[in-house]
C-alpha cells in the first residue's frame, strides 16, 4: 500500500454523503435538530461534550479530577516508554461521544467524522503542537487492515483526519499500512495489546519517501486512545522508518 488509490472507497462515501445532504438536509448527530453549513453536530451539543482540561497526564492525556500542581504522569504510564512524545485527546470519556464514535465506526455514518474532526482541532491549542503546526507535519491516520476496510468501506481515523486537515492547515498522508489483522483488543490489558500489535504496521512507499526527504515529524490521528498501545506501535514503526518526532491526537480518551 503506497498511497491513495483512484478507487478510494472513502472518496466514494464522502461524495455519496454530500449528495444525500442535498436531498435530505442533515440533522445533529445528538439532538436531531436541522443543520446547515456542512456541520454534523449543532453548536450547543458540540459545546456540551466534556473537554479534556488540565490537569492531565502529559504522556497519554488521562484526566485527573483532583488538584495537582505542575506536570504529572499517571500511574498507567509510569514505567512505560511510548514511541510517541505525547498523546493529546480533545475529550474525556463520555457516553454521547462514544455513541458518535461507534456509529461512525460500525453503523456506516461517515458524516459524523466532520463534527468529531472539528472537536479534535481543539487539541491543537496545546502549545506542544507548535513544531508540528509550524513545520506542516503530515496527519497520519491509524490504518485499518484491508479486511476491515472491506467491511466498513472507509477508515474512521482517516475520515476524522480529512475533516481536521483544513482546520489546522496540515496535510493528510497515508504513511502507514496495516500488514496483518489482529484480534479485538477490547478485553486485553496494555501488555497484551502491545503483544497483539507487534509487527502489525509498516511504512508505505510514500512513508519511506517522506521519511528520507522530510523526517522532522508526523502527527498520528485516531478516534479513541485507551491504553496507547496502537499509537505506540504506529509511532514505533514511523520512527524506525526515519521520522524524528511523533505526536498523537485523538478525539476521545477511552
Amino acid at each position: 500500500m503506497s498511497g491513495p488509490s483512484n478507487h478510494d472507497p472513502g472518496r466514494f462515501h464522502r461524495l455519496a454523503s454530500r449528495l444525500l445532504d442535498a436531498v435530505y438536509p442533515p440533522r445533529c448527530g445528538l439532538c436531531g435538530d436541522r443543520l446547515t453549513h456542512g456541520r454534523t453536530l449543532c453548536l450547543p451539543c458540540g459545546d456540551d461534550l466534556p473537554r479534556l482540561c488540565a490537569p492531565f497526564c502529559r504522556s497519554c492525556g488521562e484526566g485527573f479530577d483532583g488538584r495537582i500542581d505542575g506536570d504529572f504522569t499517571c500511574p498507567n504510564c509510569s514505567g512505560v516508554r511510548f514511541s510517541f512524545e505525547f498523546a493529546r485527546p480533545a475529550l474525556v470519556r463520555d457516553d454521547r461521544t462514544l455513541d458518535l464514535i461507534h456509529r461512525l465506526k460500525y453503523q456506516h455514518e461517515p458524516h459524523l467524522a466532520v463534527g468529531l474532526g472539528i472537536i479534535a482541532r481543539e487539541a491543537f491549542d496545546d502549545p506542544r503542537f507548535a513544531p508540528a503546526l509550524a513545520g506542516r507535519w503530515p496527519l497520519v491516520p491509524v490504518p485499518l487492515h484491508r479486511a476491515r476496510m472491506r467491511e466498513r468501506h472507509y477508515n474512521q481515523a482517516e475520515e476524522i483526519a480529512i475533516a481536521l486537515s483544513p482546520l489546522i492547515g496540515l496535510p493528510v498522508m497515508p504513511l502507514l499500512c496495516r500488514t496483518r489483522g489482529t484480534d479485538t483488543q477490547t478485553a486485553l490489558g496494555r501488555r497484551q495489546r502491545m503483544e497483539n500489535l507487534k509487527g502489525a504496521f509498516a511504512p508505505t512507499r510514500l512513508g519511506r519517501k517522506r521519511a528520507k526527504e522530510n523526517p522532522q515529524g508526523v502527527v498520528l490521528v485516531d478516534d479513541v486512545l485507551t491504553t496507547g498501545s496502537t499509537m505506540h506501535e504506529c509511532a514505533k514503526t514511523l520512527r524506525k522508518a526515519g521520522f524524528r518526532r511523533v505526536f498523537a491526537v485523538s478525539v476521545m480518551r477511552g
